[in-house]
């Protein structure tokens, strides 16, 4: 009886419900408790700048000129114990997969252990849940293959979570970016224009462009590190354009390296790549705006205009109803 009271669907109805309105208190709790993490982020980002110094420091002593000072966040012994076992590293990563981890926000070697013992952990998890609904919640009527069927649907459905959250989190970073990234161009022309260098107008903007974008100022710091340390400028404006994946970054960044190249004004190009941009941001607001009447087509169809034939036809049909009646 427990287990039938538990899978009728009066207590599935409640259960969704309790969720829903878990998620609704959190949505809007949230916001209000959440602190501001800009200062403490970028503090970590001097700090790792001054380690990314020290490591070149010693590279340079020790004449290692193939070697490449990186930060590197150790993860927990277990999990990269559990990950070299299984040789996870070459199974299920390659260079795109850190590129996607940097461009999500997460540098070092850390995230990538994270990354890994989350694809082969996820799957087991939703296995072993999914079992346990298929055989004690479940009714009896159906066929234990099929709950075997479904709990092994619902554990390769969990293979792709890890990728999922990681593309979303990467698709919400480069909005973040790409909104902000017009005004830190304009903030950037006007430093260099005023006589700073390029690594001083970047350090500039991010300490002013923190309040609308927390993601790009922590980039902006953190090359204007790598500009500081690595033997060629354009490795870092390369690495810059790598992280965000925005295209309007690309740009700056390929005109900022043709600047050097041929000892043209770096002012003329960040000035021409900020109308350009400004452009783009505009031609881009244009086309959401050109793309809401079709959006809007079928809310109307389902839920405006049988309201509104409803309140024309109401007289008609009473007046029909009263002749006739």
């Amino acid at each position: 009886m427990e287990f039938e009271s538990i899978a009728s669907r009066q207590f599935i109805a409640a259960a969704l419900a309790m969720i829903a309105v878990t998620g609704t208190i959190y949505s809007l709790v949230m916001p209000l408790l959440s602190r501001d993490t800009l200062k403490a982020r970028m503090k970590n980002v001097a700090i790792e700048r001054d380690k990314l110094r020290a490591q070149e420091r010693a590279r340079l002593q020790a004449n290692q000129n193939n070697s490449k000072a990186s930060l590197r966040n150790q993860p927990k012994a277990q999990m990269k114990s559990l990950v070299d076992r299984l040789n996870l590293k070459e199974a299920l990563s390659d260079e795109s997969t850190q590129l996607k981890l940097r461009m999500a926000g997460y540098r070092g070697t850390a995230p990538l252990y994270y990354f890994l013992t989350a694809r082969i952990a996820v799957p087991g998890i939703l296995l072993f849940v999914s079992l346990f609904y298929a055989f004690f919640i479940l009714p009896d009527t159906l066929p234990v293959l099929t709950k075997v069927c479904i709990s092994i649907a619902v554990a390769g459905f969990g293979t792709f979570l890890p990728n999922i959250y990681l593309k979303n989190k990467i698709d919400k970073r480069k909005l973040n970016i790409q909104r902000a990234w017009p005004d830190a161009l304009d903030l950037m022309l006007i430093c260099v224009e005023s006589g700073m260098s390029i690594e001083g107008a970047f350090q500039r903007v991010a300490e002013e462009v923190g309040i609308q974008s927390v993601d790009l100022a922590e980039e902006l710091t953190l090359t204007t590190a790598e500009l500081s340390y690595l033997s060629e400028r354009r490795t870092a404006y390369e690495n810059l354009a790598d992280r965000t994946g925005v295209d309007g970054v690309k740009n700056v960044m390929m005109a900022l390296i043709q600047a050097e190249r041929y000892g043209t004004p770096v002012g003329t190009a960040l000035r021409t790549m900020s109308d350009d941009t400004r452009a783009q941001r505009m031609q881009f607001a244009e086309q959401k705006a050109a793309s809401l009447p079709p959006k809007l087509t079928v809310p109307m169809i389902l839920f405006f205009l049988p309201v509104l034939f409803f309140i024309i036809m109401s007289p008609a049909v009473m007046q029909v109803m009263d002749a006739f009646g």
